[in-house]
């Protein structure tokens, strides 16, 4: 195989390897489909991530065929590396491919002497493996959660409501400043993109203290291919159920996956007292240096909180 960047040229093809590999896991280990409407909501991936940081689409090409065997998408941030989505076309299990596209990625952190980041499913063990043997390390866990949220919007309220509100470019500095506080990583580049929101479908709400500071944010993704809420980061509990009510009401009539931390028992419940279920868990890996939660973090896959 050979590993090279992708062009705009593989979109179409690498779309429809992302929806055959995750469709396989899923219908194989959950018997579900994460894209029933085929390949075209898998297109999103690529179109975010070449945006966002061009050159970091990485394929795995079998040399006979000109196939696409594998794909991975990395982002670099000033603090650490992100590792997005991983994907091998179900023709290629067990060849290697995964193994090939993650020491690329590892050999960029590691001269860029960052950390390497992830979240990834604690049901795939194969998966599981795979960034265990290659030195990551499990460092939290999320249950993913779901709700059915009706037509008419979600009704419950949480203290602290009324002071989340839409974002806007002038919270990016406040935004940056809290996650660096919380999660010991900035992503600066993502908050300014979310907030412009060129490609339509993304929102992004802020809790702001009484003293002016910005204590959470909460970014989530209306796109039918990825409808979740995330990533966001809150100082505490209330402003996290604050966050999430406000952006689960933004996705009426829709069905949106959030990822919580399994520690934070309050803010579970309440989502549990509101209709919420589990659908998944997750773990955050990292291989290198970690710095421990100081609040709520909720990672995404798109883009990737790492």
């Amino acid at each position: 195989m050979k590993i090279r960047i992708a062009s705009y040229q593989d979109a179409a093809e690498l779309a429809e390897l992302i929806c055959a590999s995750l469709n396989h896991w899923y219908e194989t280990h959950l018997g579900s489909r994460v894209f029933s409407r085929g390949p075209q909501d898998a297109e999103v991936f690529y179109d975010v991530y070449a945006e966002l940081d061009p050159g970091c689409v990485l394929v795995a090409e079998n040399e006979q065929t000109g196939r696409l065997m594998g794909s991975c998408f990395y982002h670099p941030r000033q603090h650490h590396v992100s590792l997005g989505i991983m994907n091998v076309h179900p023709n290629y299990f067990g060849q290697r491919v995964a193994s090939a596209l993650l020491r690329r990625v590892v050999e960029f952190s590691e001269s860029q002497r960052k950390p390497l980041r992830l979240t990834q499913s604690a049901m795939n063990l194969d998966s599981f493996s795979l960034y265990t043997q290659a030195g990551f390390v499990p460092r939290h866990a999320y249950q993913d959660m779901s709700l059915n949220v009706p037509e008419t919007g979600f009704q419950a309220s949480a203290p602290g409501a009324e002071r989340v509100r839409d974002a806007t470019l002038a919270d990016v500095a406040g935004m940056e400043a809290l996650e660096w506080e919380v999660s010991g990583i900035t992503r600066e580049p993502d908050y300014r993109y979310c907030i412009e929101n060129r490609s339509g479908f993304w929102h992004s709400s802020v809790y702001e203290g009484p003293d002016g500071r910005i204590d959470g944010f909460l970014i989530s993704s209306l796109h039918r291919g990825m409808n979740m809420l995330g990533p966001g980061v809150a100082r505490g509990e209330s402003e996290a159920a604050a966050l999430i009510f406000r952006e689960l009401d933004v996705h009426r009539g829709r069905s949106p996956v959030f990822l919580v931390p399994v520690e934070r028992g309050g803010l579970v419940r309440r989502l549990y007292d509101v209709g919420a279920r589990n659908c998944e868990l997750h773990f955050c890996q990292v291989r290198g240096d970690f710095k421990p939660y100081r609040g709520v973090n909720m990672p995404s896959f798109l883009p990737e909180t790492g």
